[in-house]
């Protein structure tokens, strides 16, 4: 089984430096991972983690207004994701503490890109194994390991573009995903220009979804805000 679709997961990364934000944002992306945001002290990655909801947060241990072990006891009083620590900070006192109040492993700076994207892959897969990529809708389903639509008992492949779309749609299925947000996801850093694109991605994407793409049910635009996808059980 393919598991791209850990790919979509939304990471949480925390360190004061910058260099290490880009450097470690630039390992994830090269392996796949787009859906990735930074803080640099622990009140900012509170903050952050209200309204993005990470589903894998990697923390350094030393921060400028506090510890990241306080940090993940405070985070993980709202929701229990999992946690990666990646820090300078190698002594087994503070392994045995990161692993005490929970973390799901612990890094030492410096690091090999590879072993911290296998880390993190593992994580992933432990802790989301039971997840099942295929996404029920009204009338059709959406498989994003294979990246198709089946339909009416017909298979129908997703574009690169169209998966991406409905990959952050589905993160945040139910909720209101603005055309930024979309053009962010699915064009990267500079999604400036890319309206008309999205739209007519939209568009090719309720034909593939809905029983009647003139009248969605699962694919709804919001008007003057964004789109929104309706899946059913959530």
């Amino acid at each position: 089984m393919s598991f791209d679709y850990l790919k979509q997961k939304r990471i949480l990364l925390v360190d004061d430096e910058q260099g290490l934000l880009d450097m470690v944002v630039s390992i994830l992306r090269e392996d796949g991972f787009q859906n990735i945001r930074t803080a640099k002290t622990a009140k900012e990655a509170a903050a952050v983690s209200e309204t993005y909801h990470p589903e894998l947060a990697i923390l350094d241990v030393m921060l400028p207004d506090g510890s990241g072990f306080n940090l993940m006891e405070q985070l993980k009083r709202t929701s229990d994701y999992p946690v990666l620590f990646l820090t300078a900070r190698g002594e087994d006192d503070d392994k045995f503490r990161g692993f005490d109040l929970g973390a799901d492993d612990y890094m030492v700076k410096p690091f090999l890109p590879k072993e911290l994207l296998f880390r993190v892959t593992a994580i992933l897969r432990r802790s989301y194994k039971d997840e099942n990529p295929r996404v029920k809708l009204s009338d059709s389903e959406i498989d994003f390991d294979r990246a198709e639509i089946i339909k009416n008992g017909e298979h129908i492949s997703l574009t690169a573009k169209e998966h991406d779309i409905l990959a952050a749609l589905y993160r945040n299925a139910g909720r209101i995903v603005t055309i930024d947000a979309l053009c962010e996801a699915t064009w990267g850093d500079n999604p400036f220009g890319y309206e008309n694109s999205l739209m007519a991605h939209i568009r090719r994407i309720r034909e593939k979804i809905e029983a009647n793409p003139s009248q969605p049910v699962s694919l709804m635009t919001i008007k003057g805000l964004g789109y929104k996808l309706i899946v059913e059980g959530k």
